[in-house]
């Protein structure tokens, strides 16, 4: 095996991170949680990733997942749900609405992969605040932030006894935080309450796995994210202008830049009190990259 292929690891007694670089686009993390049922935190994004993910399951755990847990509604976290027809499927309110409602870019804007037979699928069980799961076994604490981050219906999954947290899209390692679909100043509140549980080990929704040192990063671009916001609403730029102007320091060694330009349509509309137009935001992505498709490994 080596480093570019998908693996699982094992971070505590019957807890396994799936990891799968390089993390880009639509090539997310999983989890795997051996308790009284086996609970798939997340999904992926093609058919030929996600049987790969279940093959990997199987092997660990000999049973496949009968509970899946979407920590919020992006495809490449929920596409592998077809994949899995009996299995309960638990998320937030919010993202039941969303999968609901089609989701279509311009074929331009990615490069294109094969996505094979995997859908997403509406959840069987969804929460406002939090749901327990196995409270008797191997303890899992599914919560909500209570706020807008990430997306509207963040989820991020706390194993208390292992210590372990199980983020979503919440942290990024070494990828660029994607805020279109949420919110830069609830983000930061996620992060803080997500720190406040004082984790040992924390498995990002993209990028090898750490521990709480993972939080900082994030929180420092989402701060110079909303400076730089600031910043171009009060010069008049665009975010395209904005982004085109911005230097990103530290955060330029970061995969996928081109999300400042999609972020910053978030951001500067978030400080306006409005929405961001997201068909503007991807087609400005697109325009950042030199017009060139976005780079996917899916």
């Amino acid at each position: 095996m080596t480093n570019d292929e998908p693996r699982l690891e094992e971070i505590a007694d019957g807890v396994w991170a799936y990891v799968q670089p390089d993390g880009g686009w639509m090539v997310n993390n999983m989890g795997v949680i051996a308790g009284d049922v086996v609970t798939s935190v997340d999904l992926t994004s093609t058919e030929r990733r996600t049987r790969a993910y279940l093959d990997a399951v199987a092997d660990v755990t000999r049973r496949e997942p009968r509970r899946v847990v979407f920590t919020h509604s992006h495809p490449d976290h929920c596409n592998g749900a077809s994949l899995v027809p009996e299995a309960e499927v638990i998320a937030h309110r919010s993202v039941g609405d969303d999968l609901q409602r089609p989701h279509r870019l311009a074929p331009h804007i990615f490069e294109p992969f094969e996505q094979g037979d995997a859908r997403p699928r509406v959840p069987t069980l969804v929460f406002d605040d939090g749901v327990t799961l196995d409270p008797a076994g191997l303890r899992i604490e599914v919560r909500h932030p209570g706020i807008r981050a990430h997306t509207p219906g963040d989820s991020y999954v706390w194993l208390p006894e292992q210590r372990v947290l199980f983020t979503g899209d919440l942290v990024f390692n070494g990828g660029t935080p994607f805020a279109l679909s949420g919110s830069p100043a609830g983000w930061l509140g996620a992060l803080e309450q997500m720190a406040a549980l004082d984790p040992v080990t924390v498995v990002p929704g993209h990028g090898e796995v750490g521990g709480p040192e993972l939080f900082e990063p994030v929180a420092a671009y989402l701060r110079f994210l909303i400076a730089a916001a600031e910043d171009a609403r009060a010069r008049g730029l665009t975010p395209l202008e904005a982004a085109r102007s911005l230097d990103l320091g530290e955060f330029g060694r970061l995969i996928e830049q081109e999300r400042i330009v999609g972020n910053l349509h978030r951001a500067m509309a978030e400080l306006d009190g409005g929405e961001a137009d997201f068909a503007a935001a991807w087609e400005d992505m697109y325009e950042y990259n030199g017009r060139q498709s976005l780079s996917c490994h899916a």
